[in-house]
């Protein structure tokens, strides 16, 4: 009997850093796309930066943030989740204020864009160990049973925070300028860094520490030796065709609203912001709905038919979205495909740190490469296509790449893990 309370505090205190998860995944996205927003309302409109120049800005984010990934997710495992998220928040935080210093010191539309080249750059590098991080700290916390809720929990986080960024970033440029608004917002995850390390590290199992030459080497091939694994592979393919999907959305589309369907700026804003907000509940649902469709059908059963059914209809409801007309049709049609979506993002994070093992922010940060190899191109390849076929052209490519990507789970069998979790 008195064991109960115990469990129960435990229990809390786990979902008391999954919420704080949560909001880091937040802050830290809406740092991240906001450049997006600047990018459509004052870069492009006002600054004679074009399209595909801020394109390049978007992929040279991606480029250097996936370049990083692996040495990130090996940093991870090494240093610990916590140091490595309390790093981001520092280190990120600062060269987000610093793109906002760019307005202040640079001269003409060159310079400003090389400025935006070096620091969002710079920023890629910062971020990279954010997502195989959050997961890492889900497997440490979380048995088996719960880690899909937990991880579609930290990642509808994320969306949250690019939801508001669409309405609140363009308050901050409204109100303050767009540099102030890059610095207010950099200040803000700075700060948010600091209130992690102090209320979750001490919720987390410290880094295995180690010891001699020889168990680093042993540490290092473990973490080579998962490129061998084929699932991981496979998985890795499925989430490129996601990412690139995803981010033809986070990066173009108020873009798509205000210049090709001639949405008005707040208007746009708002039909972004549910869009956004609709891909989170999709990742919170998803998640439960993975570990309570698992349970009654087996890990590779439930998670196939979870991602499959999910990129199947993301991938429906977005070419509907580019046939019907009116503002908030269109809305209702693409917040329906990002939900659908984004019930899968739990299921890839999930399987990636079981297949990992002891080195789960290895294998969580060679399947995010391969999600940003997607992103990154999505950014400069739209436009382009756009320009040739155009933006319904260009959507219904993506469209076809997310069907493609949930059918390669027809040949991927989930590894589950249920020990290596520590609660």
């Amino acid at each position: 009997m008195k064991l109960a309370p115990v469990s129960t505090s435990a229990a809390l205190a786990r979902w008391r850093v999954i919420l704080l998860l949560m909001g880091f995944a937040g802050i830290a996205h809406f740092n991240r796309v906001g450049i997006s927003v600047a990018g459509s309302e004052i870069f492009i409109k006002h600054l004679q930066i074009s399209k595909t120049q801020m394109g390049w800005v978007y992929t040279t984010f991606l480029i250097v943030y996936s370049i990083g990934m692996l040495p990130g997710g090996w940093l991870i495992d090494r240093i610990g989740s916590a140091r490595a998220l309390t790093l981001l928040g520092l280190s990120m935080g600062a060269f987000v204020a610093i793109t906002g210093t760019l307005g202040w010191f640079t001269q003409g539309p060159g310079n400003l864009l090389l400025g935006l080249l070096v620091v969002r750059g710079l920023a890629g590098a910062c971020n990279a160990p954010l997502h195989p991080a959050a997961a890492h700290v889900v497997s440490d916390l979380m048995t088996e049973r719960g880690r899909a809720t937990a991880n579609g929990m930290v990642t509808a986080g994320a969306l949250i925070g690019i939801a508001c960024c669409y309405p609140v970033f363009g308050w901050l440029m409204d109100r303050l300028t767009w540099p102030w608004a890059f610095v207010v917002s950099g200040l803000a995850l700075i700060c948010y860094g600091v209130v992690w390390r102090r209320f979750a590290s001490p919720s987390l199992p410290a880094p295995v520490k180690v010891t001699s030459a020889s168990e680093s080497a042993a540490n290092i091939r473990a973490a080579w030796s998962l490129l061998r694994h084929r699932n991981l592979w496979l998985l890795t393919l499925s989430y490129a065709a996601y990412g690139y999907f995803q981010y033809l959305f986070f990066y173009w589309m108020t873009y798509y609203f205000e210049e090709v369907l001639q949405v008005p700026e707040i208007e746009s804003r708002k039909s972004s912001f549910y869009i956004m907000l609709a891909q989170g509940a999709g990742m919170a649902l998803g998640g439960l709905s993975t570990d309570l469709v698992c349970r009654l059908l087996g890990a590779t059963r439930g998670r196939r038919g979870i991602v499959m059914t999910g990129m199947g209809l993301g991938a429906a409801f977005g070419l509907l979205g580019i046939l019907v007309t009116g503002q908030w049709n269109v809305t209702l049609c693409l917040a329906i495909s990002m939900a659908a979506l984004g019930i899968c993002e739990g299921v890839f994070w999930t399987t990636a740190t079981d297949i990992g093992g002891t080195s789960r922010g290895f294998s969580g940060a060679f399947m995010n490469t391969g999600g940003n190899i997607g992103g990154m191109i999505s950014p400069v390849l739209t436009p382009a296509l756009a320009d040739n076929l155009g933006w319904t052209g260009a959507i219904a490519v993506a469209c076809a790449i997310s069907g493609l990507g949930g059918a390669v789970w027809f040949l991927i069998t989930p590894h589950v893990d249920p020990t290596s979790s520590t609660a």
